[in-house]
């Protein structure tokens, strides 16, 4: 992201980004306002950054828009280009009406697009990434004494004489935090606030622990690692641009006088080198075991299985392997487009040379368990009238439907021996089944049920954070 570093004269330059249910009602975008009125007062420029009012099923949320969009026609999926300007509206909604409760309480407040602030982004939709900031008017602004509201989540295309002309594009779930975050760092902000419902960055969910700890401290890769697992106290793209530019960053409620987290780097002197940060969770997801058997031909099986799954734009991820059968897991929302495409696949296998009964090749069909097999039961019998030609086999197919990831997030863990081992006996013996595992250098995540979650959760984080 390329920044334009001239700043003019030098001004005390705060961020605060307010999220969907801290504007979503009069009342919250009251102790909202006072949050910034109080930046001000102590002598702070304070930039505000604001998402759309509310979550999904609120009038103005941006689900609720799209799903406006989607509906003049279900069985025609909207322009990606016009699905980002439907999007952008949510923000800009949110944007005007903030600007003028901050007027209301005797502050000059200007409400601001993402392009009008100097967002320029890539021609990507959905999903763009901030390629410059150009802050000179938001700079203007803070000299004549007002206070930007600015549209997170989104930006423009670079003007120019093409179809393409500025644009608006947005910048993907969490691009609010990402709007604040590049902000902060091209106004060389003194930090950025990120105000949320809850007191900062808590050692578990609080709905689901009410013990959980809120962290003094965290570092930029603890706290976008605990966002890549679940969390959503600040999104990993935002926690890792603060990173890049070392820009001080704060999770704070919109709700309370906390003094929230500080987010900065480990080695900082003050930030603990803990091993254990906190216990999340995340996604609805489906495991898929593909019973494979013990044949020379696996490795040709599982790469063309990942190649139907990229042409489909399906992600696997907890990827298996055993010398007789491949797990992965894919997201519950992309599931059925999975089961279709394996049930009933056939991959053909030609033999170099004919086996002993005089076949030419091996037909491997994939069958799901009973009652999802309908290709399969339609196309096995098409493959009897040349088995004298061909070996067909069968890959059973299974699937456990209802799992979520529970994720120890542990930045030093393989430095510590017996983590992973507390992780399977506080599970297994509470009679939760661990259907998989992964680890990275942050953490460490194991599949399980759904229903299983807020056991879960309560079980490790009453061993790992004793009271």
């Amino acid at each position: 992201m390329a920044i334009d570093s001239h700043i003019g004269e030098r001004m005390k330059i705060l961020v605060q980004k307010f999220g969907g249910t801290s504007v979503d009602r009069a009342e919250h975008r009251t102790l909202a306002a006072r949050k910034v009125l109080k930046a001000r007062d102590a002598g702070y420029h304070p930039v505000v950054v604001v998402s759309a009012i509310g979550r999904a099923g609120a009038p103005y949320a941006t689900d609720t828009l799209i799903n406006v969009l989607r509906e003049v026609d279900p069985q025609v999926s909207p322009a990606p280009r016009e699905l980002d300007m439907i999007m952008a509206c949510g923000e800009i909604i949110s944007t005007v009406i903030f600007a003028h409760t901050l007027h209301t309480m005797g502050c000059q407040a200007i409400a601001l697009s993402g392009g009008q602030a100097g967002i320029i982004t890539e021609a990507r939709f959905g999903d763009a990434r901030i390629t410059e900031l150009r802050p000179q008017y938001l700079l203007h602004l803070l000299s004549q004494g007002y206070i930007p509201v600015v549209c997170g989540f989104q930006g423009i295309t670079e003007p120019e004489n093409s179809h393409e002309h500025g644009t608006i594009t947005t910048l993907g779930r969490g691009g609010s935090d990402t709007t604040a975050s590049a902000l902060g760092i091209a106004l060389k902000a003194e930090s950025v606030e990120i105000y949320t419902d809850v007191n900062g960055v808590m050692t578990a969910d609080p709905r689901i622990v009410k013990d959980a700890q809120t962290l003094d401290t965290c570092s930029y890769e603890e706290v976008a690692e605990i966002a890549h697992q679940g969390a959503k106290v600040v999104h990993p793209r935002a926690a890792e641009l603060a990173m890049d530019h070392n820009m001080p960053m704060w999770v704070k409620s919109t709700f309370s006088d906390a003094r929230g987290t500080r987010i900065t780097n480990k080695s900082e002197d003050g930030v603990p080198q803990r091993r254990l940060t906190g216990i999340t969770h995340t996604g609805r997801a489906v495991f898929i075991r593909l019973e494979i058997g013990n044949t020379p031909h696996k490795a040709l099986i599982e790469r063309e299985v990942y190649r139907m799954m990229a042409r489909a734009g399906i992600s696997v991820y907890f990827t298996t392997f055993s010398s007789r059968s491949l797990s992965f897991v894919v997201e519950r929302s992309v599931y059925p487009i999975a089961r279709d495409l394996l049930d009933g696949m056939v991959i053909p296998v030609p033999h170099e040379v004919p086996d002993e009964l005089g076949r030419v090749s091996t037909f491997y069909i994939f069958k799901y368990s009973s009652g999802l097999d309908l290709a399969y039961s339609v196309q096995r019998p098409l493959l009897e009238a040349v088995e004298d030609r061909i070996s067909v086999k069968d890959v059973p197919v299974s699937a456990e439907e209802n799992c979520t990831i529970v994720s120890v997030i542990a930045s030093e863990h393989r430095m510590e021996p017996g983590v992973i081992s507390d992780i399977y006996e506080i599970l297994t013996k509470n009679g939760i089944t661990i259907y998989q595992t992964t680890d990275s250098e942050l953490s460490i995540s194991c599949l399980i049920s759904e229903s299983e979650v807020d056991k879960a959760v309560k079980l490790l984080h009453a061993h790992f954070f004793p009271n």
